[in-house]
């Protein structure tokens, strides 16, 4: 059998390597124990359980699925993970090898074991992290690339060489790598600092306990990008409080502005470039994105991709990100198998909403794209036509030229991409500059995500326990629907009033703030998903069904970022839980959803369920539409608070009900694994 060659990442905590690590399989670990070995059975645990313990004792070991059914795990059926601070193969030569088999052992003896009593706070706290972990389903991402050029593997190798940069940057940024040397030995709190980026609980039920943490004693982490003093807790629990003086401060522009860290003290803060202030890691950046285009450079197809690798390489050099911006919007899936994003962009990801996150996202394009492509793109002038005239004066209709979204096969996510539950699911950058302004950006929907089995039929147990039976017979239960919700979404960040958008004088984020100017772009772009469904059903682009279809699924896509909360522990708005919850909350208030307390369910077991009223949904979204892009257009702060008021912190929306029925479900924590 041929030999083929595992390429795994050094974990972003605790390792001072930033390079891959590739082993080939069949070379065992660093002490080998014996030979391979396919003699006994391995069913003695459930696959799903498996999984789990697998997360627990932070093992990069996955159970990737069971096609012979046999219940028992086959050599053929494992595969090893990245981003874990160990990195070996478990088989060789086409049969399990000895680091298997004490995996395995691992992970059934704990599954055995007696649950220890809580007599302890480190008992309790343990207990609280398994409960954290538990939450998140473990959902491969897996890529097969054993058969490619050798150019192209050297090419992925540098790739993830990146990854591993990037993740090491951004752990810096958001204080984790800061506290990782205070890290207990239990591998359970490894595996939650690892999975989670940081000490802190994400799953909603344990999240806002302060016994749930990686570290004993909760220590916070103290985000890089500002000065430590400013961070302190004001004694109220509002440590954020220092984002509000940073925005009236005198040089507010230039310290909030996205490519900069804020250094200092508080009578004296400048702003310091990305460039400076992280100068060692941003030139390694540099370095890796320059080798990896020399290394693809071999290829005459990909010479799009080399120059968006060299001026992104620039671009860590000089913090001028413009010109990589105009390299990666003249990609396309004419000029390139793979996609490629290495950049600050989002900001959702630090207390104040305002500094760019440095992130990777390294795909295959897929070239599904092209169908909706061919359909969208001659309408897209007249979707900025119909959003315009919603939003009302002073915003007029502009001439837009953005790229549909691109289908891409997700390789793997780094940094500010990589979430602990959950992934993105959609895409459009850049968020600032000409490219950004002069609607020439590049839109994505990540294609082969939350499509496996596992994700699928979670999603459906979740609806059918909130929504009847009557709503259900329109629920898909496949990809097509959500993905037209996610094209929809990410073509309206390029319509109507956007990040660059300006009311006598002032942009979004100095008319919002930083966290409600996100949560108004992304509500708008989620009132274009709905409001566009009709557009394009009324031209027969889209059929009766999937427009049913797709309101339904957009209806499902907000119970579960509803089912998340609102906030963070410490007060941080949660973006797409608050746009689901005035999403859902607005389609209440006109009918279109209507909660009956004394309906059962569609799973036949839940008294009390919703029904989505098809005949009301066209006006609803039109009228959701009209106000959420009104507010932006006029820069409307106080429309945008009463939203927030009414439907995110009122009871229109029956949150606990919401929250019980869906927290029944794990959420998917997606892993990675690439093959070479």
């Amino acid at each position: 059998m041929k030999t083929s060659t595992l390429l795994v990442l050094a974990c972003a905590v605790g390792c001072t390597k930033s390079e891959p690590v590739v082993v080939k399989e069949g070379s065992g670990s660093a002490t080998p124990g014996p030979g391979p070995t396919q003699v006994a059975r391995h069913d003695q645990i459930a696959r799903t359980d498996f999984n789990r313990w697998a997360v627990r004792l932070n093992l990069p070991i996955y159970w990737i699925a069971d096609p012979n059914a046999n219940k028992s795990l086959d050599a053929d059926e494992v595969a090893t993970l990245l981003f874990y601070p160990t990195a070996v193969p478990y088989t060789a030569n086409g049969a399990f090898n000895a680091d298997f088999e004490r995996a395995y052992d691992q992970i059934v003896t704990a599954s055995k074991a007696t649950q220890t009593e809580l007599a302890t706070d480190e008992a309790k706290r343990l207990k609280l992290v398994g409960d954290d972990l538990d939450y998140g389903r473990a959902t491969l991402v897996r890529s097969d690339f054993t058969k490619l050029a050798q150019h192209e593997k050297a090419f992925v190798s540098r790739m993830m060489t990146v990854a591993s940069l990037i993740d090491e940057l951004y752990d810096q940024h958001t204080g984790a790598a800061a506290l990782a040397a205070r890290l207990p030995a239990d591998a359970a709190s490894r595996s939650l600092f690892r999975r989670n980026r940081g000490p802190k609980c994400v799953a909603p039920n344990t999240e806002k306990d302060p016994a749930c943490t990686a570290i004993p004693g909760a220590p916070k982490p103290i985000v890089d990008l500002y000065p430590a003093e400013l961070q302190k807790d004001d004694g109220n629990g509002r440590a954020n409080s220092f984002c509000v003086a940073l925005e009236k401060h005198p040089k507010a522009k230039e310290l909030l502005a996205p490519f900069v860290a804020v250094r200092g003290d508080a009578a004296a803060l400048t702003a310091v470039p990305y460039t400076e202030a992280y100068k060692d890691k941003m030139t390694l950046i540099s370095k890796e994105l320059s080798s990896a285009a020399n290394a693809i450079a071999k290829d005459p197809k990909e010479q799009a991709l080399v120059t968006y690798l060299r001026a992104a390489s620039a671009g860590f050099a000089t913090n001028n990100w413009e010109p990589a911006d105009e390299a990666w919007s003249k990609m396309t899936v004419d000029n390139s198998k793979w996609y490629v994003r290495v950049a600050p962009d989002e900001t959702y990801w630090e207390p104040c909403s305002q500094k760019a996150g440095m992130h990777l996202t390294f795909a295959l394009i897929n070239q599904g794209s092209r169908e909706w492509q061919s359909k969208l793109v001659p309408a897209q002038q007249e979707m900025e036509v119909e959003i315009a005239k919603r939003a009302g004066k002073p915003y007029t209709a502009r001439k837009v030229t953005f790229h549909l979204p691109d289908f891409i096969d997700i390789v793997v996510n780094a940094g500010d991409d990589r979430d602990a539950l959950g992934a993105t699911i959609g895409q459009s950058l850049p968020n600032w500059g000409p490219v950004a302004n002069e609607g020439r950006g590049r839109t994505v929907a990540m294609s082969n995500l939350y499509t496996d089995p596992d994700s699928m039929a979670a999603r459906r147990g979740q609806a059918e326990s909130l929504l009847d039976a009557a709503s259900m017979k329109a629920y898909a239960g496949d990809a097509s629907a959500g993905l037209l919700a996610t094209i929809l979404h990410e073509a309206t960040h390029n319509l109507g009033p956007s990040h660059e958008y300006k009311v006598d004088g002032k942009d979004a984020r100095t008319s919002f703030t930083g966290p409600i100017a996100q949560l108004m772009e992304e509500l708008k772009a989620q009132a274009g998903a709905l409001f566009l469904v009709e557009f394009l059903r009324a031209k027969k682009i889209i059929s009766d069904e999937l427009a049913a279809q797709s309101y339904v699924d957009t209806v499902v896509w907000a119970f579960g970022h509803i089912s998340q909360g609102m906030y963070e522990a410490d007060g941080k708005r949660k973006t797409y839980p608050e746009v689901a919850a005035i999403q859902n909350g607005y389609l209440i208030e006109k009918g279109a959803l209507v909660w009956d307390d004394k309906a059962t369910a569609a799973n036949g077991k839940d008294t009390g369920a919703f029904r989505i009223d098809m005949s009301k949904m066209v006006t609803a979204c039109d009228e959701m539409m009209k106000d959420v892009a009104g507010i932006k257009a006029r820069g409307d702060k106080a429309g945008a608070e009463a939203l927030i008021k009414k439907f995110v912190d009122g009871t229109v929306v029956p949150h606990p009900i919401i929250k019980e029925r869906y927290l029944r479900f794990p959420k998917a924590n997606f892993v990675y694994s690439v093959a070479m």
